[in-house]
């Protein structure tokens, strides 16, 4: 599927159908979306209780699971109709995830944790550290490239994860929980740099129980 050249839809679900087996038989629905789209630019929150879907939309945008029926389309391409490992590529290009509990190596460094992503698309290593420091200085961590997960605060290491979700350009950022394992202060902290991507041009779609 391709758009019109110049339009600036980002994501586009149609007719987004998942569900699965139950042990005593049958399904169990668990998505049922006729339409959602968003531009560049934007943000978007799924908020709601716990087994409502929201991973699982999460895991169907980024191309993790595959829904029953329906079109994930992302800047013209539908995901869905990718072979898997074309759609795998797809994703390590194109979206960056960032976790609720970081998910870095905690015997590497902040620099090495970011430039990890980098080591598929095949750089140097000195392109790939290049590259992760610019995006260390973006998410405000200038300085704290030496440092190990265990010697960074909760919010420092979700900005370390922010900056590895960028590396493959982040066109799409999502977000699972990426507050729920924070204090507050740092919480919005983390909120305010999530926005400034967005303003920046990334498309940002996260999971909160926080509304």
């Amino acid at each position: 599927v391709s758009l019109e050249p110049g339009f600036c839809m980002s994501l586009l679900l149609e007719n987004i159908r998942k569900t699965y087996r139950q042990p005593e038989g049958g399904r169990l629905p668990v998505l049922g979306i006729d339409q959602f789209q968003l531009q560049r630019g934007e943000q978007a929150a799924l908020i709601g209780s716990s087994g409502g879907g929201k991973t699982t939309l999460l895991n169907i945008i980024a191309g993790i699971l595959t829904p029953d029926s329906g079109r994930v389309v992302i800047d013209g391409r539908d995901i869905v109709a990718m072979p898997e490992v074309v759609r795998d590529r797809y994703r390590a290009a194109r979206i960056g995830i960032v976790f609720q509990t970081f998910n870095l190596l905690p015997r590497t460094s902040a620099l090495d944790n970011v430039a990890l992503p980098l080591i598929y698309a095949g750089l140097s290593r000195r392109e790939r550290l290049r590259k992760a420091e610019e995006a260390l200085v973006l998410v405000g961590l200038e300085g704290r490239e030496n440092a190990r997960p265990n010697e960074l605060s909760g919010g420092q290491q979700q900005r370390v994860a922010i900056a590895r979700a960028l590396m493959n350009g982040g066109k799409v950022i999502l977000a699972d929980e990426p507050t729920g394992a924070l204090d507050s202060k740092s919480g919005k902290e983390v909120m305010a740099l999530l926005e400034s991507l967005a303003q920046q041009g990334h498309t940002v779609i996260l999971i909160t129980h926080d509304a």
